[in-house]
């Protein structure tokens, strides 16, 4: 009876090792099936790089839905400084900075009519440039660097504006932007022109959350075919100026509202919208003072000389 006894008491104590051991594999079990789950969600974090947590499909696909919108209701887009070639078109933009298009055109017709080739511009008076650039504003910064690249021109590159990045990037007051705005529409190169109105809007519509220029150009390139660039700058760019204003936009009265997840940010009363729109779009004359002739069919008005009325 007691060998009996001591058996029992044995069999007891194996008992609860056998259902420990099983609870133990219970255990690991779920340590390793966990292993996958915590490596798919750091892929998910790493691959989610579009604000928002918007999958990169998704943006490449409303990215490019906005610019499709955009290029129905800017058919007309155009770079809207004036120009008759590379060279006026160059000097122009470097003018553009801390101003208005428009005084641009205003100012340039001037300047070109006495200095029509970069040689003439190269060998002026200083002061007699500084005195026609003077509405611009930083008129004598702008006078030191128009000078300085058409004396590079000359000098380096035979009176001609280069076709290459690597060469206008070179000259005087010209950076990556001022250099795709020349490439894309006096040369019909592809590039992204990243100004203000560019880098605030693609922001504004979480196409990327860089601020640096070169990295939203890198950014939002990505999202569009080469081709797509030159375009998709004037479509950007016009709508900002238009109606994605930076401190109160239209957004009752713009026509991709229900693709940008900034709606809201800006009057969304259709009327008190529509009050708020700029140039052609809200009837008023453009920057332009020779406009193309698309422009004027579709309704826009050309911009007036300097010292007529804005």
């Amino acid at each position: 009876m007691e060998k009996r006894a001591s058996a029992n008491k044995a069999a007891n104590k194996a008992a609860p090792v056998r259902k420990t051991a099983a609870v133990k594999k219970a255990t690991v079990a779920p340590r390793k099936a966990a292993a996958p789950v915590k490596k798919a969600s750091a892929a998910k974090t790493v691959a989610a790089k579009a604000p928002g947590h918007e999958s990169r499909t998704a943006l490449v696909r409303r990215a490019r839905r906005i610019n499709r919108e955009l290029a129905e209701v800017f058919p007309y887009a155009h770079p809207e400084l004036d120009f008759e070639n590379p060279f006026q078109l160059i000097v122009a933009t470097v003018l553009s900075a801390q101003t208005t298009d428009l005084r641009v055109n205003q100012t340039t017709p001037a300047l070109f009519a006495k200095y029509p080739t970069p040689e003439d511009l190269a060998a002026a008076n200083p002061e007699e440039v500084e005195e026609i650039l003077r509405p611009t504003g930083f008129f004598r910064a702008k006078t030191k660097s128009v000078i300085g690249l058409s004396k590079a021109l000359v000098d380096n590159f035979g009176g001609e504006v280069p076709g290459r990045l690597e060469d206008l990037v070179t000259l005087p007051g010209v950076g990556r932007k001022t250099a795709f705005v020349v490439l894309g529409n006096a040369f019909g190169r592809p590039g992204i022109t990243a100004d203000t109105h560019f880098m605030r809007l693609v922001r504004r519509w979480q196409w990327t959350a860089e601020t640096e220029p070169e990295k939203i150009e890198a950014a939002v390139s990505a999202l569009f075919p080469k081709s797509d660039w030159t375009d998709l700058s004037h479509h950007v760019i016009w709508h900002g100026r238009r109606i994605c204003h930076a401190r109160k936009p239209a957004c009752g009265a713009c026509p991709i509202a229900p693709l940008c997840p900034a709606y809201g940010e800006g009057e969304t009363d259709p009327e008190k919208a529509k009050k708020l729109l700029k140039y052609e779009k809200g009837g008023f004359p453009g920057q332009r003072l020779n406009p193309p002739q698309a422009y004027l069919d579709a309704g826009g008005k050309a911009a007036p000389l300097l010292g007529a009325g804005e």
